[in-house]
């Protein structure tokens, strides 16, 4: 089975633990049995994988969180990266021709197109390859997954299938409607449109050839910042006559809010929490080292992070995207393909990070123009290499780095480091990229 995960999102509804770079899909809050926990990516990754250990799965996204892609799923996951947003349709063409072109995929197979981060069970993933299989018989040239409602959704679009069956030709598509009229059109069979569906890659390739001039994928990337923003909808499913709709009846929830994502968590409590007796209905989110503690709340959810807190009734917490977005302020925490990073103060002329680097990784050599810096070793050992110098550090190690200087770190284990930075001008933007010397 060939897969393209579509992970974008900007990171406003779930703030304070998702940013313009750390989208919603990354936050770990599904509890293992080892104790440990899951973001949805890695969730949706596992299950694909348990269900088909050779799909071929390639993740569309935006160059800004690939990082986090590889940091928790390995190097090895295959990554299209949209040079920069041009909707839907140029978004699917690259990631066709990706496949095409980079994986070497038979044009003549089918891929499936799915969001990245649905709740589901394994069952769904059944329900793609069977999505798969309708798309190889060539009957339509767009097969859709329609899911049963379980409610009159204003949140969907809907389609409108022919017939009853399991899988029929589509009738029409509707846009998200009031919950009135969603009551009607669930009366008339409607199935909610989830955005999944399938095709062979050799029907989305003559569409794309027809809107863009490209040779391969490697000059569609090229091109890509000249391409219209064309939606898949409109370039694709609108001028499309041969649609056909599968059902499914499993388990299906979209976590775009705290209201829907605190419906999945197993635990009311993640991180240092502690709610009286008093309280119901209420979860709490802590990725910082202090408690958080509630009392006689509730339907409240409680969650901070070095972004920020966020103190709000569930069904209020759909409404904080317009809030977040009035705030100005740099990111605070993100994972990186090496490790992550957290923000522990800020004042006028320093800042201090806690940066953790996995074993056997390093950052990009560089430097920076208008701060220098103090590395403390805080655990584990590594290596540094400053101006061509390289210099082992273990736990306790300090290590100054003046304006200018061309420096990296290197983890031989897991290795912790508290980074002060310190200058008039601190900035994401100073920093230039230098090839290692030899």
């Amino acid at each position: 089975m060939n897969i393209i995960l579509l992970s974008g999102g900007s990171g406003k509804r779930l703030w304070p633990l998702s940013n313009d770079i750390r989208s919603k899909q990354f936050i770990k809050i599904f509890k293992q049995p080892d104790g440990t926990y899951e973001s949805m990516v890695q969730r949706v990754y596992r299950q694909i994988k348990q269900v088909d250990p050779e799909a071929k799965v390639t993740i569309a996204t935006s160059k800004t969180q690939v990082s986090a892609i590889n940091n928790q799923l390995g190097e090895n996951v295959g990554i299209s990266v949209e040079p920069c947003r041009r909707d839907t349709f140029p978004a699917i063409a690259l990631s066709t021709a990706y496949l095409v072109d980079v994986l070497k995929v038979n044009p003549e197979e089918s891929v499936v197109v799915c969001p990245v981060d649905p709740y589901v069970g394994a069952d769904y993933f059944k329900a793609l390859n069977d999505l798969a299989k309708q798309a190889d018989k060539g009957e339509a040239n767009l097969v859709l997954m329609g899911i049963e409602p379980t409610y009159p959704s204003e949140k969907y679009g809907y389609i409108i299938p022919k017939t009853s069956e399991e899988i029929s030709t589509v009738s029409t598509f509707k846009e998200k409607p009031d919950k009135k009229v969603a009551e009607e059109y669930i009366a008339q069979g409607a199935l909610w449109n989830g955005g999944v569906f399938a095709y062979k890659l050799k029907y989305v390739m003559d569409i794309a050839h027809k809107h863009f001039d490209f040779e391969d994928y490697y000059d569609l990337f090229s091109k890509y910042a000249t391409l219209p923003k064309i939606s898949f909808d409109y370039a694709v499913v609108e001028k499309e006559s041969q649609i056909q709709v599968q059902r499914f009846r499993g388990q299906w929830k979209d976590l775009g809010t705290w209201n829907t994502l605190t419906e999945a968590m197993e635990e009311p409590i993640i991180g240092r929490g502690v709610l009286n007796e008093a309280c119901s209905g209420v979860h709490i989110v802590n990725e910082m080292d202090v408690p958080v503690l509630a009392m006689g709340l509730h339907d409240v959810v409680i969650s901070a992070s070095p972004e920020g807190i966020l103190v709000s009734d569930k069904e209020q917490s759909s409404y904080i995207k317009p809030f977040v977005e009035k705030f100005n302020q740099e990111i605070r925490f993100a994972e990186k393909s090496w490790g992550s990073y957290k923000v522990i103060d800020v004042e006028n002329g320093s800042m201090t990070i806690k940066v953790t680097l996995n074993a056997g990784h390093s950052m990009n050599y560089h430097s920076h123009k208008n701060r220098d810096e103090v590395w403390v070793v805080i655990e584990g050992r590594g290596r540094t290499i400053v101006d061509g110098m390289e210099q082992k550090i273990n736990t306790g190690d300090v290590v100054s780095i003046a304006a200018g200087c061309r420096h990296t770190v290197i983890a031989d284990t897991e290795l912790k480091l508290v980074e002060v930075q310190i200058g008039e001008e601190i900035s994401v933007s100073d920093k230039q990229k230098f090839e290692l010397e030899k």
